[in-house]
């Protein structure tokens, strides 16, 4: 009877074992054309779920992106198209009236037409302005000819107003005092 009850339980030990060997193969979906059952979970679970997990952080990263972008676009078209104190960063000229003892800094870059009246240029170094319509250059204490157009190529230029009603077309920045 001991040795019935030992092969009893072996028999009962081996099936056991068989049942859940071909129970795990079976749940985990591989067959005799795919016996890598590693490959099958990888092919139709793992990377389709990567995939998915990828493409999500993308758009959610690419919608940060793009709202992060169109902020430093229109950062930049307000800093750009914007106006400095008192004068223009467009590229079109404005027309900018003084009167008598009122006084122009021009930024570099700034552009200076006289139309009406007169100034008079001040600048602690020499050339003052160059003068863009025959090519010369203007020295400190000079007065504008008018319709000539002036150019300001290094900072700390001014330009006093001699009479009481001056008129200048001015692109660039400048500020009036």
């Amino acid at each position: 009877m001991k040795r019935n009850k030992w092969t009893v339980r072996l028999g009962a030990l081996a099936l056991a074992a068989a049942l859940t060997g071909s129970g795990a193969a079976l749940a985990a979906g591989g067959d005799e054309d795919d016996p890598l059952v590693t490959l099958s979970y990888l092919n139709q679970t793992a990377i389709p779920q990567v995939v998915a997990q990828v493409d999500k952080h993308t758009a959610a990263r690419q919608e940060e992106l793009l709202r992060s972008f169109a902020a430093l676009i229109a950062q930049y078209k307000a800093e750009a198209g914007g106006q400095s104190p008192g004068g223009s960063g467009g590229a079109s000229f404005t027309l900018v009236s003084m009167t008598a003892g009122q006084t122009m800094s021009l930024g570099v870059g700034c552009e200076v037409l006289l139309r009406v009246g007169s100034a008079t240029v001040h600048a602690a170094t020499s050339p003052a302005l160059i003068d863009t319509t025959t090519g010369g250059s203007v020295d400190s204490g000079a007065s504008l000819a008018r319709n000539h157009l002036y150019l300001a190529t290094i900072p700390d230029r001014t330009l006093a107003a001699s009479a009481a009603d001056v008129k200048l077309l001015v692109r660039g920045a400048y500020t009036v005092t």
